[in-house]
């Protein structure tokens, strides 16, 4: 997928311990990424997407070390991110940042948007006096769209866009390589979203950053996403460039996840086959074995219910995981 590879995922995954009722019944063991491996190239956008619980987030925040992963390999430029030491970690997060979902909570309302912004410089270069970080600081808010003069105001006086590109201009401010944007625009109004996409593929360019883009809404992934991860239960099941997957999706969840998506053309949108799964995804404490998507899927045998379908090459640029996929 990559030329300049900037991150390696290789079989990743990450489990919870959910505890049971009873002193001495031994709590049950939660997968929410599993086995996950992909690779990322300097520069480009993957997006990731699911319904939800199906382990996006947890993912982003494995990849940053914010959760634990108990097995699999993050080479981060070569290094195994997953063998640094705490200070190491501290020392690599100056160029691996997040954006969150909720663009207000992730704001100290005890903070000025100044400090707030200002707060990775702190940490990564202590020697920038407080004129050298002001500046820095307004330059970043005139990148984004804030004007300079809101620097000593506090959150609750911006609207939910503006937090969220306060949000931005906090990540973006030490430069970083890589960005994971945690659904940054599904809190915000749709008129607001277009606006935020257009401003995070300007800073994608100008500072040279690394998405990884994760959302439930697909018209914005395809948007902004060069390349492009399904997720299913924590699995893997598709995964490529971002428009061979959406013109010709391989797996059936994938074509039932498209085939939700609301699309601009009244025409188009009344003579689409809508793909309706029955029920719900099952629990990730209680997996199905082979296929986890055996259970809803049309195209479910005998095969799907007992073993698990490897990854397989559908096109170039284009990988799947299905026993019945469509080439």
């Amino acid at each position: 997928m990559a030329d300049r590879s900037l991150l390696k995922v290789e079989h990743l995954t990450t489990q919870f311990q959910v505890p049971t009722k009873g002193f001495f019944t031994k709590p049950l063991t939660l997968t929410a990424v599993n086995d996950v491996s992909f690779e990322l190239a300097e520069g480009r956008t993957l997006g990731i997407v699911g319904e939800s619980g199906c382990g996006k987030s947890t993912l982003g925040r494995s990849i940053l070390r914010l959760l634990k992963a108990q097995q699999g390999r993050i080479l981060w430029q070569g290094r195994s991110l997953l063998d640094l030491s705490d200070a190491e970690m501290r020392a690599a997060r100056r160029d691996m940042q997040i954006i969150f979902q909720d663009p207000i909570a992730s704001l100290d309302p005890r903070m000025t948007v100044g400090d707030i912004i200002a707060e990775p410089l702190t940490v990564f270069e202590p020697k920038l006096n407080r004129a050298q970080r002001a500046e820095r600081v307004q330059e970043i808010m005139a990148a984004v769209g804030l004007v300079p003069e809101m620097i000593n105001r506090y959150p609750h006086e911006f609207s939910g866009g503006q937090a969220q590109r306060i949000g931005i201009a906090r990540a973006v401010i030490t430069r970083p390589k890589l960005i994971v944007c945690d659904e940054p625009v599904s809190a915000l109004d749709v008129s607001i979203q277009g606006q935020v996409i257009t401003l995070l593929r300007k800073l994608r360019k100008q500072f040279g950053l690394t998405l990884i883009f994760i959302s439930h809404d697909l018209s914005v992934v395809r948007l902004i996403s060069d390349d492009v991860l399904v997720l299913y239960l924590g699995k893997v099941v598709e995964a490529g460039d971002c428009a061979t997957v959406f013109d010709k999706p391989a797996h059936p969840y994938t074509q039932a996840l498209f085939s939700a998506a609301p699309i601009p053309d009244p025409k188009l949108a009344r003579n689409r086959q809508r793909i309706r799964l029955q029920g719900d995804p099952p629990s990730p404490l209680n997996p199905p074995s082979g296929c986890v998507f055996s259970p809803r899927c049309w195209k479910a045998t005998d095969i799907c219910r007992t073993q698990m379908p490897p990854t397989e090459e559908v096109r170039p640029r284009q990988t799947a995981a299905c026993h019945h996929m469509d080439r």
